[in-house]
């Protein structure tokens, strides 16, 4: 795995959202957003690492969806029109931040109701036989239909892989509060493989790499990552969190420093054009 060019997707997910931060804060967007700031290095180690392998799954995310849909090289000007209601969006600017989707990259988007991304993507998987990964939150996962599912396509022995993307809150509320069990061990009970992990991109990559995991079976990874602002909109949850990007652009040096300005510029240009058009 090559991480600089992990960082490449991260950094375009990173300099997205901070600008759509700045959009919130002004009142150009002004409709609850999902920010994917603090957790990027999820869907953008497993976008690099599958595409590496020459597998374009079907992809089903779920409200915070901004990271996957861009790692999974969705198309950025679709996203920005769409997070202003326009027409030209990737849902037509009918879904807005909790609903994005690109037919053209097998990304669907999420329905509005918690969790029902998990089912859908079963479904999906059962009839078509195609390798499908579906992400949800940890509050998702605790869904009743979300277990159905999981036993369902461990029934049917589905090529798909469940991505938890643990940010260890509900809203604001803490997952020692909401329940006393872990998700991957729940997920075993099914009989699939299942693994806790963090979301640094060696250890995540490691998992999908492993012989007989990915694809042939059933795979629930549950990993544990950080959310930095609001759950909806623009605030800041705690300044002092733990920030992967941060921790791999000092890892990674001078490259990553120079594709995180790069990005940046890219993201702010393309922002800029598209709301001159209004």
């Amino acid at each position: 795995m090559d991480r600089l060019e992990v960082f490449k997707r991260a950094s375009l997910c990173r300099n997205f959202d901070e600008v759509v931060f700045e959009k919130l804060q002004d009142k150009t967007i002004a409709y609850p957003t999902y920010l994917s700031v603090g957790q990027e290095f999820i869907s953008a180690t497993i976008a690099q690492t599958i595409y590496g392998m020459g597998i374009e799954p079907d992809i089903f995310i779920q409200h915070r969806g901004h990271a996957t849909y861009l790692s999974f090289d969705g198309d950025v000007i679709q996203l920005i029109d769409e997070l202003l209601g326009r027409k030209s969006g990737c849902a037509n600017g009918m879904g807005g931040s909790a609903s994005i989707q690109s037919i053209e990259k097998n990304i669907y988007g999420h329905d509005g109701l918690m969790g029902s991304q998990v089912p859908i993507a079963v479904g999906s998987c059962y009839a078509t036989r195609k390798p499908t990964i579906v992400f949800m939150g940890d509050s998702s996962a605790e869904e009743d239909y979300v277990f159905s599912s999981i036993g369902w396509a461990a029934t049917k022995n589905l090529p798909i892989l469940f991505v938890v993307e643990d940010n260890n809150l509900s809203i604001l509320t803490e997952k020692k509060v909401r329940r006393n069990w872990d998700m991957h061990e729940v997920a075993r009970g099914f009989g699939i493989k299942a693994f806790e992990c963090e979301d640094e991109p060696a250890i995540l990559n490691s998992f999908l790499e492993a012989p007989g995991n990915l694809f042939k079976q059933p795979l629930l990874l549950n990993i544990n990552t950080v959310r930095k602002y609001w759950h909806a909109g623009a605030g800041i949850d705690d300044p002092k969190v733990f920030d992967r990007y941060e921790h791999e652009m000092k890892r990674l040096g001078q490259d990553a420093k120079n594709i995180h300005e790069s990005n940046k510029k890219l993201v702010r240009e393309l922002w800029q054009k598209q709301l001159e058009k209004q």
